[in-house]
């Protein structure tokens, strides 16, 4: 049965910009990293290219973010990996060992002339706006517009990938929780992680402008959901017409008196199928295409009250 098929995340932006020869060389430094991290690393990337997109940065800019972003975690290649790898909590001696990823990465990029201008992405992208991010609890001021934006992509997709969604649905969830970093920690006196000014334990840990931006990134992914899953809705609509041809035959063939007209229905129901579709099959493929055709809409549904609430959260005033 044919299926649809669906990117999570839609490259068309980072092809766009052509950044293939420039980002060549980055891109062989990251082979030496473990496939997750990897992925994880291009996934960063696209996210971060498209939402400078959205908050309109120059294309110079943009090119240069994406490939900060791409590099963000090299560091994470001298993280053992029992510890990298770990499937469960982390226990603070561990926490403190993955932390030095990003001091390491800044390391690795400073001390190639290649990588060199691209050092932002390892050791900012795990600062937090108000001075409880590492490795330096930098604040707003201090933390550059890349690293704000890389760390916002960045939260994203270690949720969304942690949760192992395969489409949309339910990511709102995973949008909640960047929309509550975007706010102040609940009890600041009490607190010994913010002993900050108080300009600065008026803020959350994200930039809210850029998880909106986020947003936006998100619903334009989901409305390609929505259109690729509907072309294979209507896909599924001709095959469901199809196989229905066949069973009107099947059926006037299972009337027919004599074998002249049975075998004049069978030739019918052949006409309609495909050679790898069995006559004696057919049922049990219109079915099968009814039970995807019903289970997809759906999906496109819900994939439409996922828009609704993400716009709603976008429009608030957080």
């Amino acid at each position: 049965m044919k299926n649809e098929v669906f990117d999570f995340y839609d490259p068309t932006s980072l092809k766009a910009y052509n950044l293939d020869k420039t980002m060549q060389y980055q891109l062989n430094i990251l082979g030496s990293l473990d496939a997750f991290t990897r992925k994880h690393s291009e996934n960063v990337a696209n996210l971060t290219c498209r939402i400078c997109e959205k908050l309109h940065c120059q294309k110079g800019f943009i090119e240069y973010c994406t490939i900060c972003a791409y590099l963000h975690d090299i560091g994470k290649q001298f993280i053992p990996p029992e510890i990298l790898q770990k499937p469960g909590k982390l226990t603070d001696e561990e926490y403190e060992v993955i932390k030095t990823h990003t001091t390491i990465g800044y390391k690795i990029c400073m001390d190639d002339l290649k990588l060199r201008p691209y050092a932002a992405g390892p050791i900012y992208h795990h600062e937090a706006l108000n001075g409880t991010g590492y490795p330096k609890g930098l604040k707003k001021k201090d933390i550059p517009y890349e690293g704000q934006i890389i760390r916002v992509a960045d939260e994203y997709d270690a949720i969304v990938s942690k949760r192992q969604y395969k489409t949309h649905i339910g990511i709102t969830d995973t949008l909640k929780i960047l929309v509550e970093n975007t706010k102040p920690l609940q009890d600041v006196a009490a607190s010994d992680a913010l002993s900050v000014v108080s300009e600065n334990a008026k803020l959350g840990k994200n930039n809210p402008i850029i998880v909106k931006a986020l947003m936006a990134v998100v619903i334009e992914d989901i409305e390609y959901e929505i259109s690729c899953t509907l072309d294979y809705v209507n896909h599924l609509a001709g095959e469901i017409k199809r196989l229905k041809e066949v069973k009107k035959y099947d059926e006037k063939r299972q009337k027919a008196k004599t074998e002249k007209k049975k075998n004049y229905f069978l030739e019918g129901m052949k006409i309609f199928l495909t050679p790898d579709e069995p006559i004696e099959q057919y049922a049990l493929l219109l079915e099968q295409y009814q039970t995807a055709y019903e289970n997809r809409k759906k999906v496109i549904d819900r994939l439409f009250d996922e828009i609704k609430v993400i716009k709603k959260m976008k429009h608030s005033s957080f």
